[in-house]
């Protein structure tokens, strides 16, 4: 049996010490909600990580967004590196959600540019839920968005050994119910390929690919691969492979499912029409007959999830089935769940089930979409709760909801492993703020220590990164527009030396973890809002307390309500750390952590020769050919989209669209 263990050369220090034994004893005698107030730089991390190891208890991490996701299942993965801790983020780099604005009407379809790998990452997690009691899952809040029944995706799967009788068509057959497509050329994750008596499959979740070798009317042999090479890595006796998307239908089960859904069907076209909206009938009929006709024949139609109610069983209103569901039938209520920065990610997910529902309400009443829609959704916050037997959120500055619900079970963990105090403060006046900061961060450049500058808009901080560039101070600007994976290694460019600061807006507060950073420099401070909460200030500030020398400089011509509330707390929290030095005889030192490895590994990409591909005759090309090359043109298409050379990228797709035709 899989057992956590922890693997690392950090110790516990006496505060994490105590606060680890209190949480754990918490967690023994049966209390469901806890805090630990940890300021900056505690360990907050390391002392969540002595917990799981100590209870051997599942655990869920949620964090507010993806980058902090990144960066905490780094780090669990190096504390945990013998268990199964995995990475569950939406797995969009791009996603436009369908919808309908009446006052135009103007129907966007969704469209969304998938990432294979985080969709790699997405399935690993739901299998190891289901197959491993060692595992650690880091998710953002796509955690509570519909992904379908965990016993449906649990019950397709495909339990092959060697020895047992099953001919090619079985084999192949079985594949497609569990939505593997066959790519006999362009073999990748999600599809397989076959070789007379060989079958290879390339599991949605896995980085290799599994070998069938058939003889006989049977499995002769069963090799893991190299699905780039074809070497054999392993050989195996028995193998199970789990589906290549969340959402599967089971085929027997179609035709009482169809039924239902044309009922429903009839029942919204027959309203639509008595109360005159011909043209809502009519939409209606012919988009939900196209699906029916695309599930029945593929399995599978883009948007199945809008009936995904119908397939799960689900009665309308019912809630949809999360990754809390997994968890719920792997390990029923044994399992913990962390709420990282929970100021912050609590009312994230108190916040997502009525965006969604306005714009499906739209879709619904104009014909788009069956009412089954609405119950592809997020969960409310009482169905989060409710599914949730129990959580630790953890703060450095918890509101006051975390607070009232854990009642008296907040655990305090204030003094840094390091001794190094929280930063001492400056204030500034805002006139030539951009002219001060710059000298401030060549200071920072000399010594080869790195800089944090948060401005409140995304524009400032481009305009702003763009302006210190020209005066030779290497520098990126981070902001919510940049792509998930490529925020990470921005971050990582910083600790490499690659660039000395970087612009931003809230992406630079909670949980980056930053040692390098000795400034932060925080611009237009006196501007009350959510950027200038003393929350937010509070975490802003707390990004320089990994660095013996931090310092942060407020710029404002004022101290407002939270900048004073901000600068009374940070000060009481310097004092304890200092006095606490005093008493243990520490001598502050700043932190050193190894850069980890990229989350993807980022090579240059290999041009694929598009300019032959402008002179091809197209008509000389067989269908397996073109449907190479529309492949090979989308890869092109995107590695000139991202080089900014946009005019090419506009050739590629057109070209793309012609051979589609």
């Amino acid at each position: 049996m899989h057992k956590f263990k922890l693997r690392t050369n950090y110790r516990t220090v006496l505060d994490q010490k105590r606060a680890v034994n209190i949480l754990c004893q918490n967690i023994i005698n049966g209390v469901p909600y806890q805090v630990l107030l940890g300021v900056t730089g505690s360990g907050k991390t390391f002392s969540i990580a002595n917990v799981i190891n100590k209870l051997q208890m599942p655990t869920l991490i949620i964090s507010h967004n993806k980058t902090l996701a990144a960066q905490l299942y780094q780090e669990f993965h190096d504390f945990f590196p013998e268990n199964a801790v995995s990475y569950f983020v939406s797995y969009y780099d791009f996603y436009q959600p369908e919808a309908y604005i009446p006052q135009t009407d103007t129907y966007i379809e969704k469209d969304a540019d998938i990432n294979e790998y985080i969709d790699k990452l997405r399935l690993a997690t739901t299998t190891n839920i289901l197959t491993r009691p060692d595992t650690i899952v880091v998710a953002s809040v796509s955690s509570i968005y519909n992904i379908g029944s965990p016993k449906e995706y649990g019950r397709f799967v495909f339990e092959f050994a060697t020895d047992v009788a099953i001919n090619r068509d079985q084999v192949i057959d079985r594949l497609i119910d569990l939505q593997y497509e066959r790519a006999d050329y362009g073999f990748h994750r999600g599809t397989f390929r076959v070789r007379g008596d060989f079958i290879e499959v390339f599991p949605a979740y896995r980085d290799e690919s599994i070998l069938i070798e058939l003889g006989d009317k049977k499995i002769k042999n069963i090799s893991v691969t190299n699905p780039l090479t074809g070497e054999i890595v392993e050989k195996l006796k028995y193998f199970i492979l789990y589906p290549s998307k969340h959402f599967i239908t089971d085929p027997r089960r179609n035709k009482q499912i169809f039924d239902q859904i044309r009922s429903d069907l009839e029942k919204q076209v027959k309203m639509f029409k008595k109360q005159g909206k011909i043209l809502e009938a009519h939409r209606l009929k012919q988009k939900v007959s196209y699906d029916l006709e695309m599930i029945e024949e593929v399995g599978y139609v883009k948007g199945i999830e809008n009936y995904s109610r119908y397939f799960d069983g689900r009665k309308p209103g019912e809630a949809p089935f999360s990754l809390l569901d997994y968890f719920k039938e792997a390990y029923k209520n044994r399992f913990l769940v962390v709420v990282d920065e929970s100021h912050i990610t609590f009312p994230q997910i108190r916040g997502m089930y009525s965006g969604d529902l306005s714009r499906k309400k739209t879709l619904v009443e104009y014909g788009f979409r069956l009412p089954a829609a609405y119950d592809n959704r997020p969960l409310t916050f009482d169905e989060f709760m409710r599914r949730v037997p129990r959580f630790i959120a953890t703060s450095a500055t918890p509101s006051d909801w975390e607070l009232s619900i854990s009642k008296n079970f907040v655990v305090e963990q204030l003094v840094r492993p390091t001794g190094i105090p929280d930063p001492a403060v400056e204030i500034h006046p805002t006139q030539n703020q951009v002219s001060h900061v710059i000298s401030e961060v060549k200071k920072r450049v000399k010594k080869k220590q790195k800089s944090l500058i948060t401005t409140l808009t995304k524009r400032t901080s481009e305009d702003l990164a763009e302006f210190m560039k020209e005066k030779g101070i290497k520098v990126a600007y981070l902001h919510s527009d940049i792509d998930t994976l490529e925020r990470t290694d921005i971050l990582e460019k910083l600790r490499n030396g690659e660039y000395d600061a970087l612009v931003g807006i809230n992406l630079l507060r909670e949980g980056l973890d930053l040692p390098e950073v000795s400034l932060v420099a925080i611009l237009d401070a006196d501007r009350e809002g959510f950027l200038r909460s003393d929350v937010s200030l509070i975490q802003t500030m707390g990004r320089a307390a990994r660095h013996v020398e931090g310092k942060v400089v407020l710029y404002a011509d004022r101290v407002t309500g939270s900048m004073k509330k901000a600068l009374d707390e940070v000060s009481r929290r310097r004092k304890y750390q200092i006095k606490y030095n005093k008493i243990h005889n520490i001598t502050p030192k700043s932190i050193v952590k190894p850069v980890r490895e990229r989350l993807i590994d980022k090579e240059e990409p290999k041009t694929l020769g598009y300019k032959d591909f402008f002179n091809t005759d197209l008509d000389s090309l067989t269908p397996m050919d073109r449907k190479k090359l529309i492949s090979n043109l989308k890869s092109e298409m995107k590695i000139a989209a991202n080089s900014m050379d946009f005019e090419l990228a506009i050739k590629i797709r057109d070209k793309i669209r012609e051979l589609e035709k």
